[in-house]
């Protein structure tokens, strides 16, 4: 399986960075010590774009393990990214030496982390072809920690790589933008995602039809909605607002069973992860005796930072699990608009067609504009840090006075 099998509905994309590997490879075979041609289709800086659920990590992922293959099919002429191969195989699971990977955990990536990840930058490879650095969420940087990857990404090191992976080239810094090179990612189609939830995840063709269809081709959405019964229910629990907002306790009511769903979810993620990274922080710090135990003295400093951190990470998952939650609402009111306009879209919730037809015949095309809108003026009040409780229980009183 190579490493592009994952991507889907992107082949202009594939064809695009299966070059840029090949660049790549022949460079290091000649032993050239230089950053990139200007005419080469390698370059030191990539900027991912598309909609969300296009493929962008997966797409910066793939590409730093074509980079990194060590495959001797090459000498045959193959391309890089053989997805079998050493280099590949760590690439992928994530324990590349030469690969970092930064997700933000918090609702911003700021300038210490980014000072780290410019030092990292300027050492060599250890395995001597790439170093590959890929920021998920390019668009979370802040101002001051652009400023900082400015200078990494005008003077890189000569075998390293940036991936920056992005919604769309206005957010992020025009200084930094115009130095990458930029893809640009499509959402694939619904029939293409259902076919890769039925090859890959095993699932039922009818479950991964109606999964695929529901996210209208988001593929980690699909697969999650496919495969794990909570996250079902927890979709059908959305899908009911908008016959729960007729009067003003119902829309407060709403309101706090969304955002209580959305915390539910970050304590789980927190129970999973934080326990097992504050042990192995213990023991690295010489903690003796287990959980409870008395660390070292002068140690106390750096636990704080680790539970800061973990704090900020809980209080991302509880945003973008409210944001996906909105995101499927937003979906329900554009299958209302489609049934009052008489449009021949597919629904994406059939589900529930007949709560989409209900709310349909009882309000005018306009109510259920101004129903999107309050939809997507509590996603910007969520960027913006306002309360999450507070943003909801405005949404839905929206919603009620369509």
């Amino acid at each position: 399986m190579a490493v592009w099998d994952d991507l889907v509905g992107q082949d202009r994309v594939v064809e695009q960075l299966t070059a840029a590997a090949r660049d790549a490879d022949a460079l290091v075979a000649a032993g050239s010590g230089a950053p990139p041609d200007p005419g080469s289709s390698m370059t030191h800086a990539w900027l991912f774009t598309g909609p969300p659920g296009s493929g962008l990590v997966t797409a910066a992922r793939a590409f730093g393990a074509a980079l990194q293959c060590t495959s001797p099919d090459r000498a045959l002429g193959a391309a890089p990214g053989c997805g079998f191969c050493e280099g590949c195989h760590t690439a992928l699971i994530g324990t590349h030496a030469d690969i970092e990977v930064v997700r933000p955990e918090g609702l911003s990536l700021g300038v210490k982390d980014t000072r780290d990840l410019v030092r990292r930058s300027s050492m060599s490879p250890a395995g001597g072809r790439w170093q590959v650095i890929v920021i998920e969420d390019a668009d979370r940087l802040t101002e001051g920690a652009g400023n900082v990857l400015l200078k990494a990404v005008e003077e890189p090191a000569p075998r390293t790589v940036w991936l920056l992976c992005a919604p769309s080239v206005v957010d992020v810094l025009p200084t930094i933008r115009s130095r990458c090179r930029l893809l640009v990612l499509r959402t694939p189609s619904v029939e293409a995602v259902a076919d890769v939830l039925v090859r890959r995840d095993g699932v039922d063709p009818e479950r991964a039809a109606a999964a695929a269809q529901a996210t209208q081709g988001h593929i980690e959405r699909a697969r999650r909605l496919a495969t794990d019964e909570q996250a079902r229910a927890r979709r059908s629990a959305v899908l009911r607002i908008p016959l729960q907002v007729g009067d003003v306790g119902g829309c407060l009511k709403a309101a706090q069973q969304l955002v209580d769903s959305a915390t539910d979810d970050a304590k789980q993620v927190a129970e999973e992860v934080d326990s097992k990274e504050t042990e192995e922080l213990r023991a690295a710090l010489g903690a003796s005796g287990g959980p409870g135990s008395r660390l070292p003295r002068g140690t106390a400093g750096i636990m704080k930072d680790l539970e800061t951190r973990q704090k900020k990470r809980s209080t991302r998952t509880q945003r973008d699990t409210l944001d996906l939650a909105l995101l499927d609402l937003l979906s329900f009111y554009r299958d209302v608009l489609t049934v009052q306009m008489g449009a021949s879209a597919r629904s994406a919730n059939t589900e529930v067609r007949d709560s989409v037809e209900r709310i349909a015949s009882s309000s005018a095309p306009e109510n259920t504009l101004r129903r999107m809108e309050a939809v997507l003026e509590c996603r910007r009040a969520l960027d913006r840090n306002v309360a999450p409780l507070l943003a909801v229980e405005a949404m839905a009183l929206a919603l009620r006075a369509g």
